[in-house]
Order: C-alpha cells, then sequence, then structure tokens
C-alpha cells in the first residue's frame, strides 16, 4: 500500500530553497476547490442568481455561522431564552457554545474596514491555502505521483465543503498542520502556537493536546528522555491554554467558568461521554431529508443528495481504515513511521472517534472535515489506492456539497 521505503525517504527529504518558494501546486489546489465548489452550488440552487450563490456571503452561511459572526461583533453572552422569546422553551440561550479562535481573527480582519462577514470568508479562504501550503511542505513539496493525487484528493475532502463556509474548520485545520510541523521541525513553540490555535477554534481541536503529549514517545529524537518529556509536556501545556483562554473570554462575559458546559448541557443535552457506536448509529439515522427538505422543485443533484450523509460516514470510516492499513505497512517495510506520521495517525484517529464520545449527532461530518491531516499519510498510499479514493471522494463532495447549498445540513 505503501512506496518503497527508499523513495519515501526521498520524498521526505530535505526541501530545497526551490522548493519551499514553490508554491504552484498548493495555489492550484486551492483555485480547483474553489472551481469545484461553485460548480456544486451552482448545481444545488434553483432559480436565478444560483451562479453567484457560492460568491456571495449569504452562501457560506449557516445556522452556527451566525454565532461565530455574533462574537466577532459583540462578544460573548449567554441568557435564559424566555427573558427575551417569551413562548421559546425554558432553556439557556447564547453564543458561548462556540470557541473564539476563528471569531477572533474574524475580528482583527475587520479592522481593515471590510465587513464582518466579508472578513469571515477572507479569514476562511485564507486559511484554506495555508492547509494545501502546509500539507506540501510536509509532502517534501515535490511533484510526484502521489503528492499530486494527494493534493488532488485534498480539493474534494470528505466534507470539505465546509472549509469554504463561515466556520472555524479551515482556521483549526491550519493550526493542526502548524502543530505537525512543529513537532516535525524540532520547534515545541510552533507545536505549541499551532495547538493554541486548534484547541481555541473548535473543540475537536483540543486533539492537539493529546498528540503533543504523546510526541515524547516519536519526536524530539535528537534530545534526552527527560528533555523530550519537558519538550512534550511544555507544548501540550501551552496547546492546552488554549481552551483556558476560551474559557476566560466566556467568565469575563458571564460570569461563569463554565457557561459552555451549561449552554450545552440546557440547549443541546450535551457535556456526558457517549457510547461511540450507538452514536454513530444515530448520527447515520439522523432525518435530514425530512427535517430540513427544501420547498418546491429540487434541482437533480439535490434530491439525489438527501442523505448524503450516511455515504459520508461510510467514506470516513475506509479513510480511517486506509490510515490504519498504511500506517501498519509502513512500520513493518520501515520499521518505524516518520515524525509527521506518527502525529498524522494520532491525530486522525482522535479525530474520528472524539465527536462520538461528544455525542455531535448533527456536526460530525464538518469535524471529520479536519481529518484532511490525515493526507500525510495518504501520500505515502500506492497510486492504485490514490485514484479509487479520489474518484469516491469527488462523488462525495458533490453530494454533501449539494445538501450544503441546499440548506439540508447545518
Amino acid at each position: 500500500m505503501s512506496h518503497p521505503a527508499g523513495h519515501a525517504r526521498e520524498r521526505l527529504g530535505p526541501v530545497s530553497p526551490r522548493g519551499l518558494h514553490n508554491l504552484l501546486p498548493p495555489v492550484v489546489a486551492w483555485l480547483i476547490t474553489n472551481l469545484v465548489s461553485w460548480l456544486v452550488a451552482k448545481e444545488s440552487v434553483a432559480g436565478d442568481g444560483s451562479e453567484v450563490a457560492y460568491w456571495s456571503t449569504g452562501g457560506r452561511r449557516r445556522w452556527d455561522s451566525a454565532h461565530y459572526l455574533s462574537i466577532a461583533k459583540t462578544g460573548y453572552e449567554m441568557f435564559w431564552c424566555r427573558d427575551r422569546y417569551p413562548n421559546f422553551r425554558d432553556v439557556m440561550c447564547g453564543n458561548v457554545a462556540w470557541f473564539p479562535g476563528y471569531p477572533m481573527s474574524v475580528r482583527a480582519a475587520s479592522a481593515t474596514g471590510i465587513s464582518y462577514e466579508v472578513s469571515a470568508v477572507v479569514v476562511t479562504e485564507v486559511s484554506l491555502f495555508g492547509m494545501f501550503a502546509m500539507l506540501w511542505w510536509l509532502l517534501g513539496a515535490r511533484l510526484t505521483w502521489a503528492t499530486g493525487l494527494t493534493l488532488a484528493i485534498g480539493t474534494v475532502f470528505p466534507g470539505g465543503i465546509y472549509f469554504h463556509a463561515i466556520f472555524p474548520i479551515a482556521t483549526g485545520t491550519l493550526a493542526l498542520l502548524v502543530c505537525i510541523v512543529g513537532v516535525k521541525r524540532n520547534s515545541w513553540a510552533v507545536a505549541a502556537a499551532g495547538g493554541f490555535v486548534a484547541a481555541s477554534c473548535y473543540p475537536v481541536g483540543a486533539v492537539a493536546v493529546d498528540m503533543l503529549l504523546l510526541s515524547a514517545f516519536f519526536a524530539w529524537q535528537k534530545d534526552t528522555w527527560p528533555i523530550r518529556f519537558a519538550k512534550a509536556g511544555m507544548s501540550a501545556a501551552l496547546a492546552g491554554c488554549g481552551i483556558l483562554w476560551t474559557k476566560w473570554l466566556m467568565w469575563q462575559a458571564t460570569g461563569h467558568w463554565n457557561a459552555y458546559e451549561i449552554l450545552q448541557k440546557s440547549s443541546y443535552t450535551q457535556g456526558d461521554l457517549r457510547q461511540p457506536f450507538g452514536e454513530m448509529r444515530k448520527a447515520y439515522a439522523f432525518p435530514f431529508s425530512d427535517w430540513y427538505r427544501p420547498e418546491g422543485h429540487l434541482p437533480w443533484l439535490v434530491e439525489h443528495s438527501l442523505t448524503a450523509h450516511r455515504t459520508q460516514l461510510w467514506l470516513n470510516t475506509a479513510f480511517i481504515l486506509l490510515i490504519l492499513a498504511t500506517a501498519a505497512v509502513l512500520l513493518v517495510r520501515n520499521r518505524r513511521l516518520e515524525v509527521e506520521e506518527w502525529a498524522a495517525l494520532i491525530l486522525t484517529l482522535a479525530i474520528f472517534f472524539l465527536p462520538f464520545f461528544a455525542g455531535a449527532e448533527m456536526s460530525w461530518y464538518r469535524n471529520h472535515a479536519q481529518m484532511f491531516v490525515g493526507l500525510i499519510l495518504v501520500g505515502r498510499m500506492s497510486r492504485w489506492v490514490q485514484v479509487p479514493l479520489l474518484a469516491f471522494c469527488s462523488i462525495q463532495y458533490a453530494l454533501l456539497g449539494a445538501m450544503f447549498f441546499s440548506g439540508v445540513l447545518v
């Protein structure tokens, strides 16, 4: 499933200055993923104006986007729903269930004078380009069949439609890749910075803390064991400060250190650990097509995509199995994994399972988009695996994208 060890080492060897400055492949990948997303949007919206739906800020907003924008504009708040909406059920309302890393980036971008909505799209797209640039570097920054096909899979990555939305998915994924780069370059400060941003952007980003703790066993190999544990511990602790910063901002606004947990439990009955395989079954059976079915005539692509979250789960599961198989083959052939391969393996597995432990019944597919980091291991796969994977990802990207742009996904 992987290429011979010698070829892998050649691709992952020192990158020449020319290679570092060769940004054409990630630029092309970024342009292609926008083109593909635009075509999906165009085929998913009926009536006049479908051509511009993707390029408008409204076309990239879905439910939680309003909360991220409200945090960027006015900060955090939490209140009893009935205090403002008399006919609402007696639960807590507010925006403290959403993390601040992305909204604070949007606020910073808006200081240039552009609107918050446009700033949100700019931050998202810049982050997406950064993802391709980081992935390109981690693949060795040399164009081969393996690296080219890996970038191609990245343009239609499962759940990747949220890399273009007003959501923190692209920013958080970029931060995870920066964290991996830090570990690979033996820079605990860079790793900690990436982990901090990842943990402050999205709950799933907290998996960076676990990876950094475990990094003592596969990274920092030029150091003695005490130094390795110190670097792993310091980087993990600083990354965890992203969560502390999140809680501090919420406490400043609401007076509750546990504001996030209060709102999650009150409004979404979340906060406790779930049985993951039971949550998978619930997520698979969720009736999106009944709850959020658009009215009127549906375009062909939308009509055939209303249950695409089910094929998404099958594809994501297959992706995890391929990652595990690739890592096993590399361990057998090379008797070791590279630092970035260990980091990608740990993060990908954690990202896959964490939403089901937390009970993310209606949002696991955008959590799983951050498995993009697993493409580091996809670059080690045989072409006979990469080409079918690209085909399946392309089909699924169109289906899930149609669900998104038609308003079926939340």
